[in-house]
């Protein structure tokens, strides 16, 4: 029998890594990732800004969460330039405050990261911070931007995630947080940029039973909507102005969600030809090639909310 004292300095190494391998190993064989019939469904959402998920989601995540289902939104970056007057540390902490408010109203979680807006980057650091937020998560789904983008910010959130996707399902790289045993479905959500290839839906939702409730959540970042966010000329004489009915019905006028006609037929696909064309709002999301490629059928196990779906 060799003691332990007599093996080789490579004879260690091994062990220690033999060691490492077995104990990583172990946290992957967790069933962390996957659906299964005890737990709920779990969701991350992560957009550049504290305010992109709320405005791209907010529909789909209160219905999730209104079935039991836990949603979590993370902006990356902290919105301290989005404003036209104020910026910086007051501006940071405004925004995350207005986040939380809307995530209230939809029955969610978010997360706002403490980067400067404008200024994020695809780097190693980052992509790690995201691998973790996924794993912590132990996500089902996965939701963000498609990578071609107008604002840097959003094309890099995009990227971080994208080049998320396999790694958490690595066990050696950010070890401290354990892997997941299923890689997630990762989903973009719509954009109207046609180059290199236009959006195009996988998944349609009906958003007209949580529509108000969205509203509502959005109605919480006055800076971005009622004074305009970086958008604005700098005047607060030309903020909107009202009681909070008067701005939200100034909002809604403002944003809205139809469904948009080449949607309809992937909308009747799911719901039936009658619901369909009687459903005026929606929100629609592409897979993501790099995820998990859930078939249709699991597809409506991640989104229950069809006539069909699993229960």
């Amino acid at each position: 029998m060799i003691k332990p004292q007599s093996l080789s300095r490579f004879g260690h190494l091994f062990i220690a890594a033999f060691t490492g391998l077995a104990i990583v190993g172990v946290f992957c064989l967790t069933p962390n990732v996957g659906r299964a019939a005890e737990r709920p469904l779990r969701i991350i959402v992560i957009g550049a800004h504290p305010d992109d998920c709320e405005l791209r989601v907010g529909g789909t995540a209160a219905k999730w969460a209104k079935l039991g289902h836990k949603v979590k939104f993370v902006s990356t970056t902290n919105g301290d330039i989005g404003h036209s007057i104020i910026a910086g540390g007051p501006l940071a902490r405004r925004r995350t405050a207005e986040v939380k408010g809307a995530a209230k109203i939809l029955g969610i979680e978010t997360e706002v990261l403490d980067n400067h807006d404008g200024e994020l980057m695809p780097t190693l650091e980052n992509r790690k911070t995201v691998i973790r937020l996924i794993r912590e998560w132990k996500a089902d789904i996965v939701i963000t931007n498609r990578p071609n983008d107008y604002h840097p910010d959003h094309r890099y959130t995009s990227i971080l995630v994208q080049d998320a996707a396999f790694m958490v399902t690595v066990p050696f790289i950010c070890p401290d947080t354990p892997c997941l045993k299923r890689n997630p479905v990762f989903l973009y959500w719509p954009d109207r940029f046609q180059k290199p290839i236009p959006f195009k839906p996988d998944i349609v939702v009906g958003i007209d039973d949580v529509l108000e409730q969205k509203y509502r959540a959005l109605h919480c970042l006055i800076s971005q909507f009622y004074e305009y966010g970086a958008g604005g000329d700098g005047d607060p004489e030309h903020f909107v102005k009202g009681t909070d009915e008067e701005r939200l019905a100034w909002l809604k006028r403002r944003r809205r969600y139809r469904v948009p006609e080449a949607w309809r037929p992937l909308l009747a696909e799911y719901y039936g030809e009658e619901p369909a064309s009687s459903t005026k709002n929606a929100e629609g999301f592409e897979i993501c090639e790099y995820g998990r490629r859930p078939s249709r059928e699991e597809l409506k196990k991640l989104f229950p909310f069809f006539p069909d779906s699993p229960k």
